[in-house]
């Protein structure tokens, strides 16, 4: 093993054991070190400089998205953020770099209201239809899954790393652990959605006690996002909605949502877990139908008399 190979090492049981990182993060941390450290020209740590960095940020934008160059020269400059606070290089290579690249807006995708209540139609009639109980309790599942979803803008990981613990129907709130293993806690405000959640925990409750996550399967496993995902073309299918939905869709209609009827977006940053304001910013560009609402009915030319 080579100097920068062990620093490597080093680093990512730092990150695990004194940072305390998730796994999520971790392996993340992993596939971007493991692949700067094979790709650059030198074996030890010493010998890394600003122009053999520069080479391979250039390399980065052949081959990568914008935002996946980003998070990889972050995860490469947090690696000699420690190695320069460990002693172990005299000069971080990176103060003598300039970073600057133009990341492209992309506007996140929302899924139609109306369609919205056409797919949870459907999971409902699957429901009612159900020939057999094992069916009427994956569907049961399956709507309290996706209420949950919509009813909170919660992430799909968040969604499945929920513990039982962690929602209390009684006072309707939900604990939500988020990125970096930053808490809140959100309320559910619709009286049908808690009933549904209700319902499936009366239903699954041995089920979920057996993996302690609030949503499980018919074994008593953790429901995995995989699961999820599945589960939404399924009923995308069965509906015949030509959109191909995600799990975070429902997440960006959340918030989008919220931003058309006018909620303050300081709220929904909180309730979506952005650490930032200017994260949350992005859905005020989506925010199309309130925007034509407000040039429509305050824009001074509807008074001319031409």
């Amino acid at each position: 093993m080579n100097n920068l190979q062990q620093h490597q090492n080093n680093y990512l049981d730092y990150c695990r054991n004194q940072k305390r990182l998730d796994s999520k993060t971790l392996k993340a941390y992993r596939i971007d070190l493991t692949q700067f450290v094979s790709c650059i020209p030198v074996n030890d740590i010493a010998e890394i400089t600003p122009d053999i960095l520069e080479h391979y940020i250039a390399g980065l934008h052949e081959t990568y998205r914008p935002k996946t160059v980003k998070r990889k020269i972050a995860s490469v400059k947090a690696f000699f953020h420690y190695l320069e606070y460990k002693g172990h290089i005299d000069r971080n290579p990176f103060h003598r770099l300039e970073i600057k690249f133009r990341e492209p807006v992309i506007l996140p995708k929302t899924i139609p209201l109306h369609t919205v209540e056409i797919f949870l139609s459907t999971i409902y009639s699957c429901r009612r239809d159900a020939k057999t109980s094992y069916q009427r309790r994956n569907a049961l599942r399956d709507a309290a899954v996706i209420e949950m979803l919509f009813a909170t803008g919660m992430r799909i990981s968040e969604l499945c790393s929920l513990k039982v613990d962690d929602v209390n129907l009684y006072d309707r709130s939900i604990l939500i652990y988020g990125k970096g293993s930053k808490e809140r806690k959100i309320q559910l405000g619709n009286d049908d959605v808690v009933h549904i959640l209700q319902e499936y925990k009366d239903t699954f409750l041995p089920k979920m006690e057996k993996c302690n996550h609030f949503f499980a399967n018919q074994d008593g496993n953790a429901l995995s996002d995989q699961s999820v995902r599945r589960m939404i073309n399924k009923y995308t299918s069965l509906a015949a909605i030509e959109l191909h939905i995600t799990p975070h869709m429902f997440r960006h209609t959340f918030a989008t949502s919220l931003l058309e009827a006018d909620v303050d977006i300081r709220y929904i940053q909180e309730m979506l877990g952005h650490s930032s304001i200017h994260i949350t910013e992005i859905y005020t560009h989506v925010a199309m139908s309130k925007q034509r609402d407000i040039l429509t009915t305050k824009h001074p030319r509807k008074d001319f008399q031409i």
